[in-house]
């Protein structure tokens, strides 16, 4: 089993002489922690054990700074996952079709069994990747993990990144095919839901419905959003070098961002959505784990969609980092992830 150590500051010891703690006090407000070394949990299974002690990602501290510097590393980084879409559409039994929708690309998931509750409904997914990842194939695990677990059937919407578009691109693309949509469906039998960039997304998607007067569907699920990319969250510090998949507040993630907002204020609500009025949103739920560098991206959003009085759900799992929830279809922690959204949309959205 694999450990991570985090390098932090010594602490003062309480036995210290006072002129000797004075002179080591830290600014006030700063709290000092000793270095530590920080297990796998012994509670979780053992798939989501092995991704819980993976190392840190590679490529985590990569600093592109242009559309046209991210498209080779995103390139390489789809064609890498699109070879695991295959046997997740086989173990999940999900079928995929390539589509357009009103000029944009996107993928139907139809589960083999599709539940009874679920014949008149449908989701719409907005995947991760920081906004410039997990083009084509690469953008379906999530949706997959959807439509199979959920049983139910999926449009995931494979919006424009840069080199290709900058914001509002992704948005606009999602509200698009919402818009769509609605022309053959209740908006209470459509939800929204996207994790990390996705999750974001789909917040981002409900503020525009409304500064529209479109009418809002009937629930959406964010998981682990990056709902403030002015880095503003306790956990960007605390969880800082133990999330092993965004790592650091200033890496990969953050370059990502920077790029697609395009010089555009990172603290419009339509790029960091925590800042926005979510008065009147849909009942919402929302998932994260202990070691997620967002886990206070999350719990924010929680809390503002409490304080405008809507209906939020707030999951959190034990040792898991940002979005592992989406890595391993064989963990049962992923499939009990997306039961209990599944489990919400039921509760929330029309027949």
């Amino acid at each position: 089993m694999r450990r991570h150590r985090l390098a932090l500051l010594a602490v003062v010891p309480f036995f210290a002489t006072p002129d000797l703690a004075q002179s080591q006090t830290p600014p006030s407000g700063v709290l000092e922690v000793p270095a530590k070394t920080i297990p796998v949990p012994g509670d979780v299974s053992p798939q989501l054990a092995k991704i819980i002690g993976a190392p840190l990602r590679s490529n985590w501290d990569i600093h592109p700074k242009t559309g046209e510097e991210w498209k080779p590393v995103a390139d390489a980084g789809a064609a890498t996952l699109s070879k695991l879409v295959p046997g997740m559409m086989e173990r999940l039994k999900v079928k995929v079709e390539k589509t357009t929708i009103d000029g944009v690309r996107a993928f139907i998931l139809t589960p083999e069994t599709i539940a009874p509750e679920n014949r008149n409904r449908q989701l719409i997914h907005m995947h991760g990747g920081c906004y410039v990842l997990n083009s084509g194939e690469a953008s379906l695990p999530e949706a997959l993990f959807m439509a199979g677990f959920g049983h139910i059937k999926v449009v995931s919407v494979e919006y424009r990144m840069p080199p290709e578009a900058y914001f509002p691109a992704a948005l606009d693309d999602g509200v698009t095919v919402y818009k769509a949509l609605l022309k053959s469906m209740p908006p209470k039998n459509l939800a929204f839901f996207g994790t990390s960039a996705g999750g974001a997304l789909v917040l981002e998607m409900g503020l525009k419905v409304k500064e529209l007067g479109l009418p809002m569907p009937g629930a959406i699920a964010a998981g682990t959003p990056m709902s403030d990319v002015t880095k503003v969250g306790d956990t960007f510090k605390t969880n800082a070098m133990l999330d092993n998949v965004l790592v650091s507040p200033d890496g990969f993630c953050d370059d990502g961002a920077i790029v697609y907002a395009n010089g555009h204020d990172m603290k419009d609500p339509l790029l960091s959505p925590v800042y926005g009025d979510m008065h009147g949103f849909p009942p919402t739920i929302l998932t994260s784990g202990t070691r997620d560098l967002l886990l206070s991206n999350t719990v924010r959003v929680h809390r503002k969609l409490r304080q405008a009085g809507v209906e939020a759900a707030l999951q959190v799992y034990e040792g898991m980092a940002h979005a592992h929830y989406i890595r391993d279809d064989t963990a049962p922690e992923s499939k009990e992830v997306f039961e209990e959204i599944a489990g919400f949309f039921d509760k929330h959205l029309d027949k």
